[in-house]
């Protein structure tokens, strides 16, 4: 007979959706605690920007929102969705083979109604803490109201025999603040997270530190409205460059040392006077509400130790994450974790041993050691079809076919290949290919 548990699911993101629906799925009692008043989570997009535009003040008035407004998927649509519900084939306005927020938003909203997610969301409610009862006794969350018809915040607390973490991980901007001279920098700076519209930043002299999708995309929509954009990276190898498409952007390595008076130095030798320096750093994994007396903890983007990515050996399976993956796909990596999640606490599949799981955690981060993969790619699933196959045997069910397996590989290698341009040039690959 199947074990039935209440069990809440932190953020009503992509990851919570699917992990509620797996859950209900199994008979669970499910509650999904959202601190917004939607769902959606990083697709949701807020034109208010935060009083400390880097985001690292704690007592900062925080915006739950992470996008620009012309962010489009880094992923096609075909390789987007969950195995019973594609993306492929569903349209909202925007049919572009990477569209923009507003459709990944529609289709995370239909696919809640669906199947029934919705109702299982209590909005406006901001997970405060999550702590461990004691050994087989649950765990009790607490959480706050942020409705704006409340004059104070309201508290409350439920016990849950399980709780599964999914609160993503854009939510805390991590800053390149180790650079000489950043922090009594004078002029303007920002996270990209506090970047929305192109507008203000017109006929500046613009700095962006960072080498990601965000600042290939801010930096060529600046470049439409600023006298001069200058990108800056930490690779090595780097060479000042002028960019061949715009007339505006250069690009160079690392920066040296920022002075009082704007003048930002960089390794190459040069130095320019900017206005503005926006960090297209990246996030950190914070989890600030979860009390595990030391059982996980965060470091350097790891959160461990985690089995397979999803449960602490010490606390499984009633502790679990969803997501902590940040490249590559997340739809249906996010459904097998979730499936796994379901049917291992209602019983149906079976985990290793705590210390098995121990072991192999520890094994894991030891081959990461040998390879001179660093502590912040612990969870970047560069193999990542691999580990949903692996997924897909844990289950019981059947692999991603073959001709998924391909179209991904070939997204993949345009994207390495073709990192400013990746979009357009798949999409022209596939007028001579077969898609999925």
């Amino acid at each position: 007979m199947p074990t039935q548990m209440k069990v809440a699911v932190v953020g009503a993101g992509l990851c919570g959706l699917i992990a509620a629906r797996e859950l209900e799925r199994e008979s669970h009692e499910v509650v999904v605690l959202e601190k917004s008043h939607r769902l959606g989570g990083v697709w949701v997009y807020d034109p208010r920007t935060e009083s400390d535009l880097l985001g690292i003040d704690p007592d900062r008035d925080i915006v739950h929102a992470t996008i620009y407004k012309s962010l489009r998927t880094n992923s096609p649509r075909q390789i987007m969705g969950f195995s019973d519900y594609m993306f492929q084939g569903k349209e909202y306005g925007d049919p572009r083979m990477f569209p923009g927020h507003e459709e990944v938003l529609s289709y995370l909203e239909d696919f809640a109604e669906k199947f029934g997610v919705t109702k299982l969301i209590r909005f406006n409610s901001e997970v405060t803490r999550v702590e461990l009862l004691g050994p087989g006794d649950g765990f009790e969350v607490e959480w706050k109201m942020n409705e704006a018809s409340l004059t104070s915040s309201l508290t409350s607390t439920e016990t849950f025999d399980a709780v599964v973490v999914c609160n993503g991980h854009n939510s805390q901007p991590r800053v390149a603040m180790d650079i000489p001279g950043i922090r009594e920098w004078p002029k303007m700076q920002l996270h990209a997270y506090n970047y929305r519209v192109p507008e203000p930043f017109k006929d500046q002299v613009v700095v962006i530190i960072g080498n990601g999708s965000s600042s290939y995309d801010i930096s060529r929509e600046l470049a439409t409205v600023a006298k001069e954009v200058h990108l800056s990276s930490r690779l090595p190898n780097i060479k000042v460059s002028k960019h061949d498409k715009y007339h505006n952007i250069w690009q160079h390595s690392k920066i040296d040392h920022v002075f009082k008076d704007g003048t930002v130095k960089f390794h190459d030798d040069l130095s320019i006077k900017a206005d503005t320096i926006i960090h297209c750093t990246g996030y950190e994994f914070h989890i600030p509400f979860l009390k595990t007396n030391g059982i996980v903890t965060v470091d350097d983007m790891r959160v461990g130790p985690t089995y397979g990515h999803v449960f602490p050996p010490q606390l499984a399976p009633r502790l679990s994450f969803v997501g902590l993956f940040h490249k590559g796909m997340t739809f249906l990596p996010a459904e097998l974790q979730s499936k796994w999640i379901a049917q291992a606490l209602s019983g149906k599949v079976s985990l290793p041993s705590e210390k098995e799981m121990l072991h192999e955690v520890k094994q894991f981060y030891r081959q990461m050691e040998i390879k001179g993969i660093p502590k912040c790619d612990t969870h970047s699933l560069n193999h990542q079809m691999d580990y949903m196959d692996w997924l897909s045997d844990l289950l019981g069910i059947p692999q991603p076919p073959q001709k998924f397996r391909h179209f991904y590989a070939r997204f993949i290698e345009q994207f390495c290949n073709d990192h400013e341009g990746f979009r357009e040039a798949f999409e022209k690959t596939l007028l001579t290919c077969d898609g999925i």
